[in-house]
């Protein structure tokens, strides 16, 4: 397959860049979902249909276009909120000047007088492929960008067109159109090398036609009020795959001249190398088989040398292992010796350290015994004092009771009495005329008359009355 049936692979691959490009730099906005769909906009009911007769938009509905402008109020007391990065103008049935316009200016809206119209006021970017045929009548695709934004929109809104649903289409349209105009008529002065290396040209050129256009000349009011913010040229690719190939042979054949040219030097050094490792590598085989014999020899001799030193210092170790041996067994009886001596004595020193520890238990056991003998001794005679010294306390307690309180007492162990005597057959009762009967003493002769009496009838009469 030929060149020219092949086509321009990197042309093709630089226009599919641009389109993907383009779908990314398009404002992406979802059509609205069908009716019964999820987030779908119900039925207008009888109000909505009651509004809608009377010029009303419901609340916080977006504004048409790409810029989200909330038009909220009923009938002719509306208002419209802008968002600030974007122009609004607003006017009004019977005024020459608006009476609103600037950047992010809301304001309030009547349907049946005014009128506004909102653009963004972001920076705007306009991809370009002009397709231009060069000096040598060869087709290049020169691509590039235009930024560019409003700078005085109060010109920019009377000599622009910003209607419909995108207000800068057209716009971007218009401006792309004399972008590609200026690039094809720099690039037909052109040869094919100079687009290819140099496109400075294209853009001076691209920046002063767009800003004579845009801003104007010399800073007169015949300008758009626009801004152009940067140009700039991304790529250049000829057309044509067969004059693209021609135009990198040069280059091509160049560098694979010099490549082959490094790779003949590169062998020629690599083969100098070799002859020269080989012969050093030979020249040191020699020396080491030489080096080996020398070696060879000197270790046999020392072989012989070592052989005969070592048959003289195992004789020699011989007689004074032996001696060493005979030594350590002397050793090594006096050191047994010593063992059993000292072994002897520390069985002394423990039967006499025993019998120590039996003499000071049996005195700490009689010590502890006297001592025990002697706090049974004390606690005996405290106990005894203490009983004296209970009694007396006793006695003293019965000595000092009055009259009143033994007659008391008496009396109250009187129930205790009677109950325990018998029950008596008769009942004799004995006067005891004199002294005094109310004293105790009279009271204790009393009860000793009654008690006797008691004690005849119980026992009943003697053997006389028999």
């Amino acid at each position: 397959m030929s060149a020219s049936e092949q086509g321009n692979s990197y042309l093709d691959k630089v226009v599919a860049q641009q389109a993907v490009l383009e779908d990314d730099l398009k404002a992406r906005r979802s059509p609205p979902p069908p009716p019964g769909a999820p987030g779908a906009v119900p039925a207008p009911g009888p109000l909505a249909k009651r509004d809608r007769a009377l010029g009303a938009a419901p609340a916080d509905r977006p504004g048409p276009g790409p810029v989200d402008v909330r038009i909220s109020g009923f009938w002719r007391w509306k208002n419209v909120l802008v968002p600030p990065n974007a122009f609004v103008v607003h006017t009004r049935r019977g005024r020459d000047e608006p009476l609103h316009i600037g950047l992010g200016v809301s304001f309030r809206f009547n349907p049946s007088t005014d009128s506004f119209l909102v653009v963004p006021g972001a920076t705007q970017t306009i991809l370009i492929n002009a397709y231009c045929i060069c000096r040598e009548l060869q087709g290049v695709l020169v691509q590039g960008y235009v930024q560019w934004i409003i700078q005085d929109f109060g010109t920019a809104y009377r000599k622009l067109d910003f209607g419909g649903d995108d207000p800068m289409r057209l716009v971007n349209l218009q401006l792309r159109e004399q972008a590609e105009a200026a690039i094809k008529d720099k690039v037909a002065t052109m040869g094919v090398r100079d687009v290819l290396s140099d496109k400075q040209p294209i853009i001076e050129e691209l920046t002063a036609r767009l800003r004579a256009v845009a801003e104007g000349e010399d800073n007169s009011d015949q300008g758009l009020g626009l801004r152009i913010v940067t140009v700039q040229i991304k790529e250049a690719v000829v057309s044509s795959s067969r004059l693209w190939e021609n135009l990198q042979k040069p280059y091509r054949a160049e560098q694979g001249q010099i490549a082959r040219l490094a790779e003949l030097e590169a062998e020629e050094a690599v083969a100098q190398r070799e002859m020269t490792a080989a012969r050093v590598k030979e020249t040191q085989r020699l020396e080491h088989e030489r080096e080996l014999a020398e070696l060879r020899a000197r270790n046999e001799s020392q072989l012989f040398d070592t052989e005969a030193v070592e048959k003289l210092r195992r004789t020699r170790r011989e007689h004074d292992d032996s001696r060493e041996f005979a030594e350590l067994q002397t050793e090594t009886t006096r050191h047994a010796l010593r063992m059993e001596r000292e072994r002897h004595e520390e069985e002394a020193e423990t039967g006499r350290l025993r019998i120590e520890r039996d003499h000071e238990l049996a005195r700490l056991r009689a010590e502890g015994e006297l001592a025990l003998a002697d706090l049974r001794a004390r606690s005996r005679h405290e106990q005894a004092l203490l009983d004296l010294e209970r009694d007396a306390a006793r006695a003293a307690l019965e000595n000092e009771r009055t009259p009143a309180a033994v007659q008391a007492r008496l009396i109250g162990a009187l129930p205790e009495i009677m109950a325990k005597l018998p029950k008596p057959d008769e009942l004799r009762t004995v006067t005891v005329n004199g002294g005094d009967q109310t004293g105790v003493a009279g009271l204790v002769t009393q009860l000793a008359a009654v008690v006797g009496a008691l004690r005849a009838a119980t026992e009943g009469p003697g053997p006389a009355g028999k």
